[in-house]
């Protein structure tokens, strides 16, 4: 076998890509593309070019990079801010170190948006991309123009930022949307299915439990939470059962939750309490707990998306699993066909499927130990 033609070039005293090219004896593309499109170098051979490049201290220019592909190498993903530090001044070192080691509450992470984002950093990776995260909400706009800025590609939780400015945006770079009302100009997306598995868990709660009260914690101004309400309406509806209004609570506002638990214990208990989110389902089940009320022998409980904390909580929560880490692998995806210019016969076409979700059985719902899964 040929080997590849190996350049000669002087020493700089730093190590170059030529460097590089030389001890691992490939080519000097062969080098680019181990570390920029991993994919199309052979295991051997890129294993070869990492060892070289880690035995010669050599880190590739993302500037150089750049300027030679006419892109960053970047994707942002944009998510919500509603778990960031509060604002403040700068803390000191001992107060981060402080703060941090007195937090204790696992519900805090991860959260749905931690396992989405790890799905987009095992697929950027995979793939030879840099990976800037941003986090604002729908009124703030400068924070996801400023991240647009800087990479190729966005992706953005749907509801994180302003509909209009991702349009804008859209004109510029392939920005994928994940979630959200339906396809808009320049902008992709990725949905999954919060209709059919919500119907199926309240579904349970009346076939398997016999429930017929029921309570609604949620919000309905995001296109995925008015879903899971409807999935509510339709098994209700479908066994001829009143549809609850829905009680006001936001996830991540520990207290707005705390406010609609009380404003149910102050009226007449519903058997269960549905909740949009895992994050309002565990605070509700504590405040219950505070008021001596037991989940699920006085009233169930349930939850959405699938959280660890879910399966770490007593009682372990009955929730919907949403395929979180598919998620953001899958919006990775769509996002470089675009980058690369498929057509919709691509893998761009993902945009419009629509992942499912499914339901898994805890115990909050009334299930035994033996019923709920592990």
């Amino acid at each position: 076998m040929k080997s590849e033609r190996r350049p000669r070039r002087e020493s700089t005293g730093r190590p170059t890509v030529y460097d590089v090219a030389e001890l691992a004896g490939v080519s000097t593309a062969t080098v680019s593309f181990s570390f920029s499109r991993p994919e199309r170098v052979r295991e051997e051979t890129r294993r070869a070019v990492l060892e070289a490049a880690d035995a010669l201290g050599y880190v590739p220019s993302a500037a150089a990079r750049g300027l030679a592909r006419g892109k960053t190498g970047a994707i942002g993903l944009y998510a919500f801010d509603y778990l960031l530090d509060p604002a403040e001044e700068p803390a000191t070192e001992e107060r981060l170190v402080e703060r941090a080691l007195a937090r204790s509450d696992a519900r805090l992470f991860p959260l749905y948006s931690d396992e989405v984002q790890r799905g987009v950093q095992l697929e950027c990776r995979r793939n030879g991309y840099a990976l800037m995260l941003g986090a604002g909400h729908a009124a703030h706009a400068p924070g996801v123009i400023d991240v647009a800025g800087r990479v190729d590609g966005l992706i953005t939780f749907a509801g994180a930022a302003p509909h209009d400015v991702l349009v804008q945006l859209a004109s510029r770079i392939p920005i994928v949307e994940l979630g959200g009302s339906g396809r808009r100009p320049g902008i992709r997306t990725v949905l999954v299915d919060q209709r059919t598995a919500m119907a199926e868990l309240v579904s349970h709660l009346v076939t398997t439990h016999g429930h017929r009260r029921f309570s609604y914690f949620g919000e309905l101004d995001i296109p995925e939470f008015a879903a899971r309400y409807a999935g509510v309406g339709d098994a209700l509806t479908a066994a001829g059962l009143p549809v609850p209004a829905a009680v006001t609570s936001h996830p991540g506002d520990d207290e707005s939750t705390v406010r609609a638990v009380r404003q149910v214990l102050a009226g007449e208990l519903p058997d269960a309490i549905v909740c949009s989110t895992d994050q309002e389902a565990l605070v509700a089940i504590r405040v219950l707990a505070e008021a001596g009320m037991r989940v699920p022998h006085d009233i169930a409980v349930t939850g959405f998306d699938g959280v660890i904390a879910g399966r770490l909580s007593s009682p372990v929560l009955t929730t919907v699993r949403q395929p979180m880490e598919a998620v953001g692998r899958v919006a990775v995806r769509v996002l470089l066909d675009a980058l690369r210019g498929d057509g919709a016969g691509g893998r761009a076409a993902d945009a419009d499927a629509v992942l499912p979700s499914r339901l898994w059985l805890g115990i909050s719902c009334g299930c035994s130990v033996d019923d709920a899964q592990s």
